[in-house]
């Protein structure tokens, strides 16, 4: 008796060992500014959390099943002063619930803090967090569009590595009250029970056609009717009509997807039964968008909070890197 009590005693220290490391990882990445952002962590600390984060993903299912209230986020981009502005204007996790739609990575300048912030909310708080795969979670895109280079340079490969063994293990979509299904990218004509997901073994890949590759890479298209292949080369493309027969084939009422940049945060397609949520405003220091969360209340009544981009911040310093540039192309005189 006194061996067991021992080992639980233990045990709980243990516990509380990691859930305080954790609650340091957010601590300093609330503190987080670009100046200071290498004296954070050191690679190892990362490289625990990729893993704590993959057994994470391991112990749930490919769909999730979630009750609101739940806030909605979409694609964030590696914008990761953008993600705090979000959490601070809309509450942060654990008096929050929210269901991220993927895309954490590539294209911005600090990934590697979104996605280790949202993976430490996540291990902390697993009934008020949760994370979908986008199509950036994969090797072969995000080798290409920044988080590969910004891992290597700032840290090495292995912790690269890491983040894809957590990657490949994350799930794909998920229901909400069981009426509104969430994905990153849109749906799929393949999918025709949703217990198909179930059969998903992972870790995987994303593949070019398929359900998984649907689920990730998908767009709906005005212009047509059913489904079509998508000019991204993976994925399908998919009209009004199909978006309908969908949501009737499963007794579903809403379809709500990321995946694409929408200038005021949010787009309804196919008579409000589909919306398109992003979260990264002025995506990439090039574009005038809004963010927006969407706000799913007990009822399932949906609202949105929008976050606008400060205009003339964004042109001075938009102004300051042409000059810049022009005077660095200047020749000497």
């Amino acid at each position: 008796m006194a061996t067991d009590e021992a080992k639980g005693s233990t045990n709980d220290r243990q516990k509380q060992k990691v859930i305080g490391w954790l609650q340091s990882v957010v601590d300093r990445l609330k503190a987080w500014t670009p100046g200071h952002c290498q004296k954070l962590f050191v690679e190892k600390e990362l490289i625990e959390l990729c893993y704590r984060a993959r057994e994470h993903f391991w112990k749930n299912n490919v769909k999730l099943e979630l009750e609101a209230p739940v806030k909605i986020c979409g694609d964030i981009h590696g914008q990761f002063e953008d993600l705090l502005a979000l959490l601070e204007l809309n509450g942060w996790p654990p008096e929050q619930k929210y269901l991220f739609l993927g895309d954490y990575v590539d294209r911005g300048p600090f990934s590697i803090e979104v996605i280790s912030l949202l993976f430490a909310f996540q291990i902390l708080f697993p009934d008020k967090i949760f994370l979908l795969r986008g199509n950036h979670e994969s090797r072969p895109v995000n080798m290409q569009y920044g988080f590969f280079l910004e891992c290597r340079k700032r840290y090495s490969n292995a912790l690269y590595d890491a983040f894809q063994l957590a990657f490949y293990c994350m799930p794909l979509c998920a229901v909400i009250s069981k009426k509104i299904i969430c994905m990153h990218g849109g749906i799929s004509e393949d999918l025709v029970d949703l217990r198909q997901l179930e059969k998903v073994e992972r870790p995987c890949d994303i593949p070019d056609i398929g359900v998984i590759a649907d689920l990730t890479w998908a767009d709906p298209d005005a212009t047509i009717q059913g489904f079509q292949d998508s000019q991204r080369g993976a994925g399908r493309v998919f009209g009004v009509e199909a978006v309908k027969k969908f949501l009737q084939m499963h007794n579903l009422e809403l379809v709500v997807r990321a995946h694409q940049v929408v200038m005021d945060g949010y787009e309804f397609f196919a008579d409000k039964q589909l919306v398109t949520i992003f979260s990264a405003p002025s995506y990439c220091g090039q574009m005038d968008n809004a963010a927006a969360v969407m706000n799913v209340d007990p009822e399932l009544t949906c609202s949105f909070t929008v976050m606008r981009p400060d205009l003339k911040k964004d042109k001075e310093r938009k102004e300051k890197a042409i000059a810049s540039a022009l005077a660095s192309a200047t020749p000497p005189t």
